[in-house]
C-alpha cells in the first residue's frame, strides 16, 4: 500500500451532523482561521450520517414558554434519572442558537401566519428537511483551509502516554494507507446499528431504524484505547410502522394517534409513555394475545391524510408508498407498530463516550460529539449540532493552549496497521466470509443478549453465553481475506461491532435491576432497584472490560475530568 502522510490541527472523524458543524464553528471564529482542518467520511458528506435521507421535523427545540430547564427534566425522567444533567444543560442552551443558523444556511422551517415556527408537540418544530444533510455539506465545502476526505475510513486512533495524535484511515477509493498527525480529534462517527438481528431479512435487512453504515467505529476506537464509555446497558428500541420500518412520532405528535390492541383498547396509559415504556406496553400486548398493535389513524381528515403523506416523504417515503400501493389513506386503516431490533447510540439513549461538559473524553485531546458522546440522550439533530459546537470550541481552546512540538504518530504503529492490513488480503484459507461472521454475531446477539427473538430480555446465562460466542467470532474475524479494499472495509466494520457487542454484554450483565423495560429488560433482576442511581461504565485493561460504576451528577453540579 502507498503511504500518504497528513497533518492538520483538527482532524474531524465522521462528515455527519456534528461533525459538519463542528468544521463550521471552528471556522466561524476568525480567530481560529490559521487552523487546519481535515474531516474524514467514509461515504460522502452530502448524503452521510443520520441525515442522509432528510428529516421532517427538529425534535429538540425550546418552544415558547419552555425552558432548557424543562428540557432537561423531559430527558431525564424518560431516562430514569440516569443522565448527565450538565451535559443536558450545556447541550439545551444551544438548541434555538443551532436552528437559527440552519435556516439561515438555508432549511426551510414552517412559520405560521405570525412569523413563528410551526411547533409539533411540546418540543419540536416542523421542517421542509429532504435536504438537510446536502445543505450543511454545502456550507462545509465552501470553508478555506479545510480538506475533507470522503471515502475515506478511519480504522483507528493513535494514542501515547494518554494523549491523542492523530489516526490511521484507508482510501476505499484510491487504496491509499493515510496517517494523520493532529493536535486535537474530534470523534463524530454516529451510534451502532446492525449489532442485533434485524426486523426483515434477506435483501431488506438494512431497512431499519438507524443507518446500517453506523457500526460503532468511534466506540471501537475509544474501546480499544482504553477510554473510558459509559451506559452501553441503555440500548435503544425504536417503536416504528410495521415493515417499512418508519418512525411513529409524526403520527403520534402531528395527528395525536393513541397506540391500541388489535380490540381497539388504547393501552400506552396501562404501560407509561416513555419511550422505552411505549415499546414494553407494545411487546406485552402481543404477548398476551391482544396482537396486532397500532397507531390509531382511523377517521382522520382528508387534510391530516395529505399532511402526513408529504411529511413521510422528507424522512420515510416507503411509508408513502405503502398507503398508495394499499388504495387506503391513513384515515382509512389503522398503522400497525413493532420495535426493531436494539442500538447503541447517544443521541436518544444516553451510550457513548464518558465525557466532561467540553465533550473531552478520558484520552486528552479527544472530543466526542452527536451520537457517540454519552450521557445526554434526546439530542436528536440539535443536539447534535450543539455538541458539535462545542466539541469545536474545547479542541480550538485545547490547541492554542498547548504544546505539540512532537506530536506524531509513532512508525512502529504505522507498520503494525500496515501488517495487519496485508494479512487480511493475504488470508487465502479462511473458510468464512464476512456476510457469515455477521449473521452469526446478530444470531448471537438476537438469541442471547435480549434482542426480537427472546422480547429484548435476558438473564446472566445467557450473556455469559453472548460473550463467549462473540469471543470466538472477533478470533475468526482476525482470519478473514478482503479481495479488495471495499471488502476490507466490511471486515473493520464488522470487527467494530464484535468489539461493542462485547461492551454492550458486559454492561447489560452490570446491571443488575431493570430500569428501562425491553431497552435493559433483565429477568434475574426484574425490577427497579431505587438504590442503583449509578452509572455503568467501562475501561478495557489487559484486554477485559472493568466496570466502573459512578455517582450520579447531581442537579446544580457539573463532571470535569481531574487531569485534564
Amino acid at each position: 500500500m502507498n503511504v500518504k502522510k497528513l497533518d492538520t490541527d483538527i482532524l474531524i472523524i465522521g462528515g455527519g451532523t456534528a461533525g459538519c458543524y463542528a468544521a463550521l464553528t471552528v471556522r466561524e471564529n476568525k480567530l481560529n482561521d490559521n487552523k487546519k482542518i481535515i474531516i474524514c467520511e467514509k461515504a460522502n458528506i452530502k448524503r452521510s450520517g443520520c441525515l442522509a435521507a432528510g428529516v421532517n421535523a427538529l425534535n429538540a427545540y425550546i418552544t415558547d414558554g419552555k425552558t432548557p430547564s424543562d428540557y432537561v427534566n423531559y430527558a431525564k425522567n424518560d431516562a430514569e434519572e440516569i443522565v448527565r444533567g450538565d451535559l443536558l444543560l450545556t447541550m439545551s442552551k444551544r438548541l434555538n442558537h443551532v436552528t437559527e443558523k440552519l435556516e439561515k444556511l438555508g432549511l426551510v422551517i414552517l412559520k405560521d401566519e405570525n412569523g413563528k415556527y410551526v411547533t409539533r408537540g411540546n418540543r419540536n418544530i416542523k421542517i421542509n428537511g429532504e435536504n438537510i444533510k446536502p445543505i450543511l455539506a454545502n456550507a462545509v465545502e465552501k470553508l478555506d483551509n479545510t480538506e475533507i476526505l470522503n471515502h475515506v475510513n478511519v480504522i483507528d486512533l493513535s494514542v501515547k502516554d494518554g494523549r491523542v495524535n492523530g489516526a490511521f484511515a484507508i482510501g476505499i477509493d484510491n487504496g491509499l494507507f493515510y496517517t494523520i498527525n493532529a493536535k486535537a480529534v474530534i470523534i463524530a462517527t454516529g451510534g451502532a446499528a446492525g449489532l442485533y438481528k434485524p426486523n426483515n431479512s434477506g435483501f431488506s435487512r438494512h431497512k431499519m431504524w438507524y443507518p446500517p453504515f453506523n457500526t460503532g467505529a468511534g466506540y471501537a476506537m475509544g474501546i480499544l484505547n482504553g477510554a473510558e464509555m459509559t451506559t452501553f446497558e441503555m440500548r435503544f428500541i425504536a417503536l416504528r410502522c410495521k415493515d417499512t420500518i418508519a418512525p411513529t412520532g409524526t403520527l403520534a405528535q402531528g395527528v395525536f394517534a393513541k397506540q391500541i390492541n388489535s380490540k381497539g383498547e388504547v393501552y400506552e396509559q396501562k404501560y407509561g409513555i416513555t419511550t422505552s415504556q411505549r415499546v414494553y406496553g407494545t411487546v406485552n400486548e402481543n404477548i398476551n394475545g391482544n396482537g396486532p398493535c397500532y397507531l390509531k389513524t382511523l377517521g382522520i381528515t382528508d387534510e391530516q391524510d395529505e399532511d402526513l403523506k408529504k411529511a413521510y416523504l422528507n424522512m420515510a417515503p416507503s411509508q408513502t408508498l405503502k398507503w398508495i400501493e394499499s388504495g387506503k389513506n391513513p384515515s382509512q386503516q389503522n398503522v400497525e407498530i413493532e420495535g426493531t431490533e436494539p442500538y447503541i447510540v447517544g443521541g436518544h439513549t444516553a451510550s457513548g463516550f464518558w465525557v466532561d461538559t467540553n465533550r473531552q473524553t478520558t484520552i486528552k485531546g479527544l472530543y466526542a460529539a452527536g451520537d457517540v458522546a454519552g450521557g445526554a440522550p434526546q439530542k436528536y439533530v440539535t443536539g447534535a449540532l450543539a455538541e458539535g459546537e462545542i466539541a469545536a470550541n474545547a479542541a480550538a481552546k485545547y490547541i492554542d493552549e498547548n504544546n505539540f512540538e512532537n506530536i506524531t504518530v509513532d512508525e512502529q504503529l504505522i507498520n503494525e496497521k500496515l501488517c495487519q492490513i496485508k494479512c487480511f488480503f493475504e488470508n487465502n484459507d479462511s473458510i468464512y466470509t464476512y456476510e457469515q461472521l455477521e449473521e452469526a454475531m446478530q444470531t448471537v446477539m438476537d438469541s442471547y443478549a435480549g434482542g426480537i427473538k427472546t422480547n429484548y430480555r435476558f438473564n446472566e446465562k445467557s450473556l455469559d453465553i453472548a460473550n463467549e460466542k462473540i469471543s470466538m467470532l472477533y478470533a475468526l474475524s482476525e482470519k478473514l481475506h478482503a479481495d479488495d479494499f471495499h471488502e476490507l472495509m466490511f471486515i473493520y466494520e464488522l470487527r467494530e461491532r464484535l468489539i461493542v457487542c462485547k461492551s454492550v454484554i458486559a454492561h447489560l450483565k452490570a446491571r443488575k435491576e431493570t430500569r428501562w423495560h425491553s431497552f435493559a429488560e433483565n429477568l434475574d433482576y426484574p425490577n427497579k432497584d431505587k438504590n442503583f442511581k449509578k452509572y455503568v461504565n467501562s475501561k478495557l485493561v489487559n484486554g477485559e472490560i472493568k466496570i466502573i460504576f459512578r455517582d450520579l451528577v447531581k442537579e446544580g453540579e457539573t463532571y470535569e475530568h481531574k487531569d485534564k
